[in-house]
């Protein structure tokens, strides 16, 4: 029994924040959308296996030890890696491709016709064009919901994270493994998930009344700080003195975060350790806010955001929609975002004044002298190394040149003059 995720054409749609992995691994609740195909399938005897863009094969194989980009030579159940899959997809059954809003959701097909799908025309989306003609189509029986732009996954996070919850603690009857110190206070107990070693100082406030709170293990909840569920923090994270963590938050691990956070996922390996707001975001890997950054996540005229994909200017359709920054992206002291913007992969932002809604990749944008500059390749790698060292890890080879292909990739974006 076989499985493939895959990841199609549209996946330029969830750029920049996808430059670094595929689409499904975005985090949306409480972990990333390949976790949940995978806890789905746990209990199956099937292999999954895993389409992505060539560039990033060997750093996909590295991290997941499965299959990667290898033909399927067997019947097979292709699921399209951007869905949240909240319900299993039968493996075996009929010959079937399921399509909703003109997205093929998954395809089961037998050996031949597996045979014929490669994650190069899966990406060209010529592969189901061509399978549509033999093959019978069907509509989803049931709701469903497909990441298309990254504040998908902003506003599907609330739901998210209650879900995740109900599945990752149905069997848990002690859901408290931590350390409460005296003078704590959990408001509805039995909604709160508290991981292995972590330790929650006095004066802290965990409030699940209108949602979930799962905190992962080896996490440090310092004195005052108020969470309110739906909310996940990530195992061996930092919530700073006094935080603000507001329901609709996600934060995945190894981050340090403090001011106000409201409806917003940072994805792993984050900073926003100080005061400023972050609303209606989403954050990557390894980045950094500096202290007194602040997000507009609401125009003043109430009307719906947009944002910059692709070099268009896209509408939303959404009230609310902060900050999005791909990873290894960091700010300096008080930097002010407007609603929407995007931020690309490594780049460095400092100075005051009004910051533009789209930064290219790689970019060194001095604010205050309205200058924007190549952020330097090697500089750029060279910072990685300092950032990850911090948490006591090293770049890898693959991770090094991982950074170099987006460099080129990135270059017709950086039309400086």
């Amino acid at each position: 029994m076989q499985i493939c995720v895959f990841e199609d054409k549209d996946y330029t749609n969830l750029l920049p924040l996808v430059y670094t992995y595929p689409v499904y691994e975005l985090r949306c609740g409480i972990d990333t959308l390949i976790d949940k195909i995978i806890r789905k399938y746990k209990t199956k005897k099937v292999d999954i296996n895993l389409f992505c863009r060539n560039y990033l094969a060997e750093i996909v194989k590295e991290k997941y030890g499965l299959s990667v980009n290898k033909i399927i030579n067997d019947n097979c159940l292709f699921i399209n890696g951007k869905i949240i899959l909240d319900k299993i997809i039968p493996v075996e059954g009929e010959e079937e491709i399921c399509i909703k809003d003109k997205t093929v959701i998954y395809a089961r097909l037998n050996k031949e016709k597996s045979m014929l799908v490669t994650p190069e025309n899966i990406l060209s989306g010529k592969i189901w064009e061509k399978l549509k003609l033999n093959t019978k189509l069907v509509d989803l029986k049931y709701p469903l919901t497909i990441i298309k732009y990254p504040w998908n996954c902003i506003h599907q996070n609330n739901q998210q994270i209650t879900k995740d919850f109900i599945e990752l603690t149905a069997n848990i009857k002690n859901k408290i493994k931590g350390e409460l110190y005296p003078g704590t206070y959990i408001l509805n107990k039995s909604q709160v998930f508290i991981g292995k070693e972590t330790i929650v100082k006095p004066g802290v406030v965990i409030d699940a009344e209108q949602g979930p709170v799962y905190i992962g293990e080896n996490v440090s909840i310092q004195p005052n700080a108020v969470i309110e569920g739906p909310v996940f923090i990530g195992n061996r994270c930092i919530i700073r003195i006094g935080a603000k963590i507001f329901a609709g938050t996600s934060i995945g691990e190894l981050s340090r975060v403090g001011g106000e956070v409201v409806e917003s996922i940072i994805h792993s390996y984050s900073n926003k350790q100080h005061d400023g707001f972050l609303g209606h975001s989403y954050i990557g890997k390894w980045c950094n806010l500096g202290a007194g950054t602040n997000t507009s996540n609401l125009k003043n005229n109430y009307g719906n955001v947009k944002v910059y994909i692709e070099g268009k200017l896209i509408d939303t359709e959404h009230m609310f929609v902060g900050l999005i920054m791909a990873d290894y992206s960091k700010c300096g002291i008080g930097t002010m975002f407007n609603t929407g913007t995007v931020v690309g992969v490594n780049a460095n932002i400092f100075g005051s004044g009004l910051i533009p809604k789209f930064i290219p990749s790689f970019s060194w944008l001095d604010v205050a002298h309205n200058k924007i500059n190549t952020y330097n390749l090697e500089k750029a790698i060279t910072t990685a190394k300092v950032v990850m060292s911090r948490r006591k890890l090293a770049i890898s080879k693959l991770e090094e040149k991982l950074i170099h292909k987006i460099f080129e990739l990135t270059k017709n974006e950086r039309n400086f003059k």
